[in-house]
């Protein structure tokens, strides 16, 4: 048993606590709480008999014990993590135990260096369709939040189905913030009525996770009958229905469908958050955009950029890493206590529900400097070398760290260099208002003028 002392909490207004704080603004009412309380904060909310207690923990130090050190007391058992499951399936994400072993020995050697480093092309491929319908537009505004979804929405894709791409886009686009909602209004209330009554949510979440299942289930059946047939493919979906553990077991139908539904949502919502905050935070600081640019050019020329020039950009990944900082795409991560843990000189009791907080310690004054200034150079390699590991996590971390790190990684540099190649940005909203979803969300437009530059490819 933990013998730390009683954790503080932030105040909140009677019967209700913080509920109205953290439905207006649970990022900001996070931030408020480390500022007033320190590193762990208790915070409760909603009413008597519905209460939640959220137990925060604002540290790198924290997160790594909740995340690292100590993974296998915090567990994903939460209200939240059961929505996800419920929508998207047992995939990685949110799979535990046995399951989530079985599946992680299955798809790690689809994430290997060297095959991810095969979808650069494709990558490329969709960033020169977004610039072509760019180009139509010469010198007008763009919406990057809006312009970067697509974008990362079409390459994972096209990397999951390979031909099959535009019959997956327009689905996707269209079911996924019904669902999305459906899934963030029900983790988030002290009570939900049963999915199967037929009350108007009910039913349009059901209606879009019916349309969203289907398209997946004809893709998955055709790759498993052309498998069956001898036919070869590379896209990842084929890759997955070939998997094979030691014991020879493999995906089945169904199990191919959570995972392709995680890597969607995954894949997409979270490359697109760090692209579209990069080019908006290059578009307010002009003379980092012009370095970042000089670098791109010097090393790229008039070439389509592939996966070995990522160590040849270094500047251009800093710039990625410092949005990434500021706009962590997953801000808050949720887990739930097994037993009774001391953190930080405070008990954090068996059964809480704990968060980490990316969007707070990457912001923490502990560990940067100006922490609200744009500064890509806070990731030169002898800055980095002196920090904590955990006063930067917006890939998590530990045994359940992202899998797709690397792919993320990749498809932002090579997208930014192109579009920084071929573009001049100027942010016309200079503040961009967000909100924590699944993932981090772009509450207004983060709109950019656009100029073309001469003589790029």
């Amino acid at each position: 048993m933990a013998d730390g002392v009683r954790v503080p909490g932030l105040e909140g207004v009677p019967l209700l606590g913080s509920l109205f704080d953290l439905k207006a603004d649970s990022l900001g009412t996070y931030e408020r709480a480390r500022q007033r309380h320190g590193d762990v904060v208790r915070i409760s909310a909603g009413p008597p008999g519905l209460r939640a207690e959220l137990y925060c923990v604002f540290s790198a130090e924290g997160a790594q014990r909740v995340l690292a050190s100590e993974a296998g007391n915090f567990r994903k058992d939460n209200a939240f993590y059961q929505e996800l499951r419920d929508s998207f399936g047992n995939g990685l994400l949110t799979s535990q135990d046995a399951d989530y072993m079985r599946q992680r020995r299955l798809v790690q050697p689809l994430f290997t260096r060297k095959r991810v480093d095969g979808y650069a092309g494709a990558v490329a491929a969709e960033t020169g369709s977004t610039l072509a319908a760019w180009a139509e537009a010469r010198d007008g505004i763009v919406d990057v939040s809006a312009e970067m979804m697509h974008l990362a929405l079409r390459a994972v894709s096209r990397i999951l189905f390979g031909a099959d791409v535009d019959a997956t886009v327009g689905v996707v686009d269209r079911c996924f913030p019904v669902i999305t909602e459906y899934v963030l209004r029900r983790g988030y209330s002290p009570a939900n009525l049963p999915r199967t009554w037929p009350t108007p949510g009910n039913r349009r979440a059901a209606a879009a996770l019916d349309e969203l299942y289907a398209v997946c289930d004809e893709i998955i059946a055709q790759r498993l009958g052309a498998r069956a047939g001898q036919a070869e493919g590379e896209d990842l979906l084929t890759l997955l229905a070939g998997a094979r553990g030691e014991d020879d077991a493999a995906f089945d139908p169904a199990e191919l469908r959570d995972q392709v539904l995680v890597f969607l949502l995954a894949g997409h919502e979270t490359t697109a958050t760090s692209l579209a905050f990069a080019l908006h935070l290059l578009g307010r600081h002009p003379e980092e955009q012009a370095r970042a640019r000089e670098e791109v050019r010097s090393v790229l020329g008039e070439r389509v950029p592939g996966a070995g020039d990522l160590e040849r950009l270094p500047y251009l990944t800093q710039v990625l890493k410092e949005a990434m900082r500021l706009y962590p795409a997953a801000p808050v991560i949720g887990r739930k206590a097994v037993a009774a843990t001391e953190i930080g000189g405070h008990t954090v009791p068996a059964g809480a529900d704990v968060i980490v907080a990316p969007w707070v310690t990457h912001r923490h004054p502990r560990y940067w400097k100006d922490p609200e200034r744009f500064d890509p150079d806070r990731f030169a390699p002898e800055a980095e070398a002196g920090r904590h590991r955990y006063a930067w996590f917006p890939f998590g971390g530990g045994p359940r760290a992202c899998i797709g790190q690397h792919f993320s990684m990749l498809e932002s540099v090579i997208a930014l260099a192109m579009l920084l190649r071929a573009y001049e940005f100027e942010a016309v909203d200079r503040e961009v208002p967000v909100s924590a979803g699944i993932t981090l969300r772009a509450e207004g437009p983060a709109r950019c003028r656009i100029r073309r530059l001469e003589g790029t490819p």
